[in-house]
């Protein structure tokens, strides 16, 4: 699988459950939202059909997106912002939209988009905190 270059992945020391519980654990822990937690596996089990584990979290803060969701309505598409906990052969990958991307698709100020790029530390406050151990970056040339 090729990685998407206008997204960020990384790995994660822990299956995919205990993953989204530590990044919405994290995310509440910062005063802010989870809007939605949607098992995309358990949804395709629904209609009988397989998907690796993989579960999407729908997270953010109306301080941070409701100025740029004035000045740029469209934004409001890719707000609030999204983490795909995924599955990949046994190896547990988290992946967003590069804050950059966001802010650049809808030509944002640096003060609107500052508060975008909390979602890098936030994933790596997770990957991180707890092991101490560097974080597996994988490079947008990257192949899974």
């Amino acid at each position: 699988m090729h990685l998407h270059p206008d997204y960020t992945t990384k790995d994660s020391p822990w299956a995919v459950a205990d993953t989204v519980q530590r990044l919405t654990a994290r995310i509440t822990e910062r005063g802010q939202t989870v809007f939605a937690t949607i098992d995309q596996s358990e949804a395709a089990r629904g209609v009988g059909l397989e998907l690796r584990d993989t579960v999407l979290i729908v997270f953010g803060s109306p301080k941070a997106g409701t100025p740029v969701m004035d000045a740029q309505p469209l934004a409001a598409l890719d707000l609030p912002l999204k983490l795909l906990v995924w599955d990949d052969h046994g190896r547990t990958l988290v992946s967003y939209l590069k804050p950059t991307v966001l802010a650049a698709r809808y030509g944002l100020s640096e003060s609107l988009a500052a508060p975008l790029a909390g979602i890098e530390v936030l994933v790596d406050s997770v990957l991180i905190g707890d092991t101490g151990t560097p974080i597996t970056q994988i490079t947008n040339g990257g192949t899974l």
